[in-house]
């Protein structure tokens, strides 16, 4: 091998470290909860229709700025799903923010001591796309639902949410005063393309026997 060929094979080598390694760290950044992606996902196991979940692994929701929500029981792989699809954006090069919706409230909580919630809340933004997970799943306090509102609120026309909940989100004022549950939804379900938010439901699957 001469010089040359030595050259760009250690020129490559280094990028694909650097890629690595930045791969890693958009990870260690998004906090995943489980480490799950696709390599372990059965789609027929779920009841989000197969062209909905093909649809949803291109991430060209992302690029149309749409938000997405994913509801129905516990149990029925919405966690899975999302952090999948999160995973897969970070493969994609995007940054992700990953977020319980009880975590997003002892955020409000410890940030509002100082008044630096609207900073908090910035840096959540700086990621292409917030997940939050587990809505319905606990009772939702004033922090969490309030935390939900400002979230989706400042990300409006400028980055993509996900959710998970047990609720469709017609349903969160029955977690939320109806006030702010009205709002959250408004700016969740109507993206800067006018388009709605992209709304898998899951159920659970029937028992073999039972219909």
């Amino acid at each position: 091998m001469g010089p040359a060929e030595v050259l760009r094979t250690l020129l490559t080598e280094e990028a694909a470290g650097r890629d690595r390694s930045s791969l890693a760290t958009r990870r260690t950044r998004a906090a995943f909860p489980t480490g799950k992606t696709f390599e372990a996902w059965d789609e027929r196991l779920s009841s989000v229709p197969a062209p909905t979940q093909q649809a949803l692994r291109t991430l060209e929701w992302i690029g149309r700025h749409e938000n997405l929500v994913v509801c129905g029981p516990s149990g029925t792989g919405k966690t899975f799903l999302l952090e999948a699809l999160g995973q897969a954006a970070v493969q994609a090069g995007k940054h992700v923010a990953w977020f319980t919706l009880e975590q997003l409230g002892v955020l409000i909580r410890r940030h509002r001591a100082d008044d630096s919630v609207t900073k908090a809340i910035a840096r959540i933004l700086r990621a292409d796309l917030a997940v939050v997970d587990d809505i319905g799943l606990l009772p939702v306090g004033p922090d969490a639902a309030e935390g939900l509102y400002r979230l989706v609120d400042a990300a409006y026309e400028r980055r993509r949410v996900a959710v998970s909940s047990n609720l469709h989100p017609s349903g969160f004022d029955e977690l939320m005063p109806k006030t702010l549950a009205t709002a959250t939804v408004d700016s969740c379900t109507t993206p800067t393309s006018a388009r709605p938010a992209a709304i898998a439901s899951a159920s659970p699957r029937p028992s073999p026997g039972k219909e």
